[in-house]
């Protein structure tokens, strides 16, 4: 089976003919087609623009010329990334009707690599969530158990990795919403440094925070994802404009000296015992390892999740402001174009959606603007700072990616505080904009896997792989298959 064998490995026994790009897309499309009705993982598929992908590979591979990387392998897209001719719903009744008429930059890449897109993934209503119960398409469920949730928002993209439908993933990560998932899934999850990938074509929920992100099951994979997506955009003002490192080339060397720090603030307090005792091994580990551990306190990280929810639904209530019915998607008819907006939007937006808008509308209102708006930007800043100060002690930080592993479908879904603070660990990376790994670390007394968080200054991805990949051989966890999908 093609799902047993890691991307790059794939790539490489259909550059050498060994398979054809054509036989292992049937073999996808059959293995989505016989497990995603349980699952849920894709709101939509896209079979014919598939097909030409795989079929321009075989091509290519008969007249003997070298395959770009990762060509060949199907990927799944999450469903506010643009591709064009196909729908892009963002899990929302509000843009039930809409076909992109363009490409995401994300896009053309994965086109250019010859990476046959086979769907676009469920999700959080436009990416508002940690659980993708928030969308208003259907119920993804985590193939680890499938009475529990996937995470999210990129929920679909991880459950689609996770029950091997796809080895490889495209996400969007704006407060945790790769790694969490990532994490509650047993995957490898990146999100890179704000603006290392464009955003050109992505959706926008909150723009200083939104960044593309991949999944795989490996280390290795997640950094040939990195390299296919990266790199400079001028239609994204955004954009690092600096050269892309080689990821795979020095993936496999050691890191010397190694330095980890271990935060205060994300060690043990409000986790569920068995995600810190899995903490407590992999700090063993990292020592087995030669590393150092130092344990360091970012005090503003008490801070970091009210600050996202006033920071990112503020940019969300002047983001989603385009969707009133007008230029695309649901259009609701009133007596006053007033009236079309209010019914178009009422009916359109789910309800976590609407909460973010409306919140973020609030702390951007006279009189509020300074007093929400303006001190959280304050606490951004500071956070900043202290992470800047980390770094000229340590390496990396690590600190469990959820405090929790996946939890049953339904329980958090009237508690809103308490599915926010799920991604207590994973929103102060998108705050800064550094880099952010989620790696398997264990199991917890249900055999629901714990991810680790290894987090890294700005532009330290090709290091945060040499780590993670020292990690994951020492501890033996890749390519995580739950049982619940194995005879399926």
């Amino acid at each position: 089976m093609t799902e047993k064998l890691s991307a790059l490995s794939l790539h490489q026994q259909i550059q050498s003919g060994q398979k054809s790009a054509v036989s292992v897309l049937e073999e996808t499309f059959k293995r989505i087609d016989a497990v995603d009705g349980e699952v849920g993982a894709f709101n939509a598929l896209t079979r014919e623009l598939a097909a030409e992908t795989a079929a321009e590979v075989d091509r290519k591979v008969k007249a003997g010329e070298t395959l770009p990387l990762l060509a060949g392998v199907p990927l799944t897209v999450k469903d506010n990334i643009n591709v064009k001719g196909y729908p892009t719903t963002c899990s929302s009744q509000m843009l039930s009707g809409y076909v992109s008429p363009y490409d995401a930059t994300v896009t053309l890449k994965v086109k250019a690599n010859l990476l046959p897109i086979v769907g676009k993934a469920n999700m959080d209503e436009f990416a508002m969530g940690s659980s993708t119960e928030n969308s208003a398409t259907k119920l993804t469920r985590n193939p680890w158990d499938l009475e529990r949730v996937p995470g999210g928002s990129s929920g679909g993209s991880a459950a689609a990795v996770a029950s091997e439908q796809t080895l490889i993933s495209l996400g969007s990560d704006t407060g945790g919403s790769v790694r969490q998932p990532a994490a509650l899934c047993g995957l490898v999850g990146l999100k890179p440094t704000y603006g290392l990938v464009s955003r050109y074509g992505l959706v926008a929920f909150a723009s200083s925070l939104d960044q593309v992100s991949p999944f795989a099951r490996n280390v290795k994979d997640t950094a040939a994802i990195l390299q296919v997506i990266g790199g400079f955009d001028n239609r994204d003002s955004t954009s690092l404009n600096l050269p892309l490192p080689n990821y795979l080339e020095s993936i496999e060397q050691p890191v010397e000296r190694l330095k980890v720090g271990v935060i205060t603030e994300l060690n043990g307090e409000g986790m569920q015992p068995e995600v810190a005792e899995s903490l407590k091994r992999a700090i063993e580990t990292f020592q087995s390892l030669g590393a150092e551990i130092h344990t360091l306190s970012i005090p503003s990280i008490q801070y970091a999740v009210a600050s996202y929810y006033i920071i990112a639904t503020a940019e969300a209530s002047s983001n989603l402001a385009r969707f009133d019915g007008v230029r695309y998607g649901l259009r609701n008819e009133g007596d006053t174009i007033y009236d079309t907006y209010c019914k178009t939007r009422a009916q359109g937006f789910g309800p976590e959606v609407k909460r973010r808008i409306m919140l973020g509308t609030f702390s951007l209102s006279s009189g509020y603007y300074d007093a929400y708006y303006g001190k959280a930007q304050k606490v951004r800043k500071l956070l900043k700072h202290e992470f800047d100060k980390a770094w000229q002690q340590v390496d990396v930080l690590i600190c469990p990616t959820s405090p929790t592993t996946a939890f049953k479908i339904g329980e958090k879904a009237n508690d809103p505080v308490s599915m926010y603070l799920s991604d207590i660990a994973t929103i102060p990376v998108n705050l800064v904009g550094i880099p952010a790994l989620s790696v398997p670390c264990g199991f917890d007394n249900s055999h629901l896997p714990i991810g680790l968080q290894i987090m890294g200054p700005h532009l330290s991805e090709e290091k945060l792989f040499r780590i993670a990949q020292m990690f994951e051989t020492a501890t033996g966890l890749a390519n995580l298959s739950p049982q619940s999908m194995l005879a399926v």
